[in-house]
């Protein structure tokens, strides 16, 4: 059997499934302080909430229960739709649960110690991998080095991802594994940091990293599967029961059509297939795909414009205010973008383009605009990931040309201590800009990109209302004119981000006819201040009216 059947196997098979996660028999939750939006947005309240036995909502405060409905009793608590990630990398996130995190590390020198403990403690691995560290919380404030990684580590490789995912640090061992030499050449959309002296540092700049990441070993099903518990695991327990995964290859595929099969996925997934996957074409042949239990969902593509700020990689207009030589780093080259468009909107797939730059912003933007013009797919909800730094001339096409900016509330609060560094202050009116683009009338689905930042939604919906990390600095907030209001970033969490998932039918609120997604927590972040947003803990979450996590009896 060749690919393509296989896949088209897979597909019929998987939208035949139906669906397990349900109660035996109709539910009443009662005892609740209940919070969802109506279909119009609108933020309604209620105390009791009745769940048909395939887990659907029937009605918030029935009049009329059938006999032999069971009854939950809240105990009083506040209740919330299950919250949805609009941007994350689910198996991103399992394989740093799994490995090294050097997200607190103070130093190269400490991150390299931490590195050092865990491969004494993992001496199976062929390779040491992890993530996390981020120079801008060094005291220099440098990039590190492959020397400093060879003294603890010189028998075996390293790859250790910087928080934005694009860079690595590698030690000389991955280099050679690599052949990565003095005189290897820069790749097209790549950087090989190098010293003074032309010396190959052990830091590779966004798509340096794939001459690294190419000898690495091909990730097992059985590596996927433990990702997937962990990640899954620990997104349920932080409220989280749906997200879309910004850019899966082939084998994720595979995977994810397979678990979906077994009825195996702990959390609702919206994929993006990468744009820079061979088998693409396949893909887009083989067509949509969504299951019968919503929980998963193919119809769209994740494409790659720049890269990131914090490693001088987004695409800028003009030169890094701290950098004057450089103005970042293009993924996709121009030439290309016409074919991926035309290829993505003509198959009647989504576009999901990363564009953090202003250049990459309004590069995307045009051609968007050409492309809708040319070929059509204006009403596909196409997106710009991450939307992040916009000329301020562009910020009101996103409304124009229809097209969703998918942002990172905590993007903001983490990037707070170097944007105005890359920038300057003149392009800061239009960095992180929620509350203009909002205001322009375009949905603004949210997210945390994890593992990049960590997944917790109450971390994204404190620094959405104040603009301030969970240290509650600055005190008067970041740029507080485009922080958003409670409401406004509840709704980038639930209707807006299942909105941009073509999922609104059945997920965002807990209007009847939708999935009873919910969780139960522990303060009402409706009520508190802004400031103890973050805190919010989650006691209960629940899936299609089946309880999938209970923090009374996970052992946390």
């Amino acid at each position: 059997m060749n690919k393509k059947s296989l896949l088209t196997r897979s597909a019929t098979l998987l939208l035949s499934v139906g669906i397990s996660l349900s109660l035996s028999a109709a539910t009443l939750v009662t005892n609740v302080k209940g919070y969802t939006l109506n279909e119009q947005g609108k933020l309604i309240q209620f105390k009791r909430m009745l769940v048909d036995d395939n887990g659907k909502v029937v009605s918030l405060d029935p009049n009329k229960v059938p006999a032999g409905t069971t009854k939950l009793d809240g105990h009083d608590k506040v209740l919330l739709p299950g919250l949805i990630d609009a941007h994350g990398h689910l198996l991103g996130l399992g394989g740093n649960l799994l490995e090294v995190d050097l997200r607190e590390s103070g130093t190269m020198q400490e991150a390299a110690q931490w590195v050092a403990q865990y491969a004494m403690g993992h001496a199976d691995q062929e390779w040491i991998k992890g993530r996390g560290w981020n120079q801008e919380l060094w005291s220099d404030r440098s990039f590190p080095n492959a020397e400093v990684l060879d003294d603890v580590i010189s028998n075996k490789p390293v790859w250790l991802t910087r928080v934005d995912g694009h860079a690595a640090w590698v030690n000389t061992k991955a280099l050679e594994l690599a052949g990565i030499t003095n005189d290897t050449p820069d790749p097209t959309g790549g950087q090989i940091i190098r010293d003074e002296n032309g010396q190959a540092t052990g830091v590779l700049i966004d798509n340096a990293m794939d001459l690294v990441a190419e000898v690495m070993p091909k990730q097992s099903s059985k590596l996927y599967q433990a990702q997937l518990n962990a990640a899954g695991e620990h997104l349920l327990s932080v409220g989280i029961t749906a997200m879309h995964d910004a850019g899966i290859g082939h084998h994720v595929y595979d995977f994810y059509l397979a678990r979906a099969a077994e009825q195996n996925l702990p959390v609702r997934i919206y994929a993006m297939l990468s744009a820079t996957d061979p088998t693409l074409p396949d893909m887009l042949d083989t067509g949509i795909i969504r299951s019968s239990d919503d929980f998963l969902f193919i119809r769209s593509v994740k494409a790659y414009g720049d890269g990131a700020l914090g490693s001088r990689g987004a695409a800028l207009i003009k030169p890094y205010s701290d950098a004057p030589h450089q103005h970042g780093l293009l993924l996709t080259q121009p030439e290309d973008f016409p074919k991926i468009f035309q290829q993505v909107l003509g198959a009647g797939f989504q576009l999901n383009f990363h564009a953090i730059g202003d250049r990459a912003n309004q590069m995307v933007l045009d051609e968007f605009e050409r492309t809708f013009s040319s070929t059509g797919g204006q009403e596909l909800r196409n997106r710009v990931e991450h939307a992040q730094v916009i000329a301020v001339e562009d910020l009101s096409r996103f409304a124009e040309l229809k097209v969703l900016p998918s942002m990172q509330p905590t993007h903001a609060t983490s990037d707070k201590n170097m944007a105005e560094d890359r920038l300057g202050k003149d392009r800061m009116e239009g960095a992180y800009a929620w509350k203009t683009l909002i205001d322009s009338g375009i949905p603004l689905p949210l997210g945390s990109d994890f593992p990049v930042e960590l997944a917790n939604p109450f971390y994204g919906l404190h620094a959405a209302v104040t603009r301030q990390d969970r240290n509650n600095q600055p005190v008067a907030g970041w740029y507080p004119e485009q922080a958003l209001t409670i409401e406004q970033a509840f709704k980038g969490f639930t209707l807006d981000a299942a909105y941009a998932a073509h999922m609104e039918d059945a997920l965002g609120t807990l209007t009847p006819g939708k999935w009873a997604d919910f969780i139960l927590v522990d303060q009402d972040i409706f009520e508190v201040p802004a400031q103890d947003i973050w805190k919010t803990k989650v006691i209960q979450t629940w899936v299609a009216g089946e309880k999938v996590f209970d923090a009374n009896t996970s052992g946390e």
